[in-house]
């Protein structure tokens, strides 16, 4: 009985100890990992005021703005319904959402043929929440916003390639635009 006693008390010292040391090591980590923030959620501001987290897809629909992907989560970017739809490439009505959506994303974008439309506007995340969209996706809607905000393609594009995300060392992942970030930077140049 003595040794069980002795047992069970460093069992509990252990599990104090380690639950304790593992939680203060995952939050050091995330003071210096946490891209500026100390760990806490990267929130994007215009004119002083918080506009939204820079890690949670948003919803634009107007021309004047850039689109993100598709959500499946919910009513928009619900993030509390964060999933993905679990419809597979066979499901009629999943096939009959994505028609919709291409159909939609010509009517604003006429100048682009069904073969142009990048497979990503048109799908949404596996998350349903994805706050970017890589490079290619943020030009092909580069003329309808400046159409739509009486500027030159070439001062949108510009915008646009300061916006763009290399991959981390140049290697692990892939180029990507935050959607928020780029029609905040948008909204500031077009003042």
């Amino acid at each position: 009985m003595k040794n069980f006693i002795k047992s069970f008390r460093i069992t509990i010292a252990f599990c104090i100890f380690f639950s304790v040391f593992y939680i203060l090591v995952l939050w050091i980590f995330a003071q210096f990992a946490g891209r500026g923030e100390n760990g806490n959620a990267e929130t994007v501001t215009l004119n002083g005021k918080v506009v939204g987290a820079a890690n949670v897809g948003q919803m634009f629909t107007s021309d004047v703005y850039f689109w993100g992907r598709p959500s499946s989560a919910g009513d928009g970017y619900d993030a509390t319904s964060s999933a993905g739809s679990n419809k597979g490439p066979t499901n009629e009505e999943y096939l009959a959402e994505v028609e919709a959506r291409v159909d939609s994303f010509l009517v604003h974008h006429p100048y682009l043929s069904r073969d142009e439309v990048p497979a990503e506007m048109v799908t949404a995340s596996g998350s349903g929440l994805d706050p970017n969209i890589t490079p290619a996706c943020a030009y092909v809607q580069v003329k309808r916003v400046a159409e739509a905000r009486g500027m030159s393609e070439d001062e949108v594009k510009a915008i646009v390639d300061q916006a763009v995300e290399k991959p981390l060392l140049g290697m692990f992942g892939t180029a990507k635009v935050n959607v928020l970030k780029l029609n905040v930077a948008l909204d500031e140049a077009n003042k």
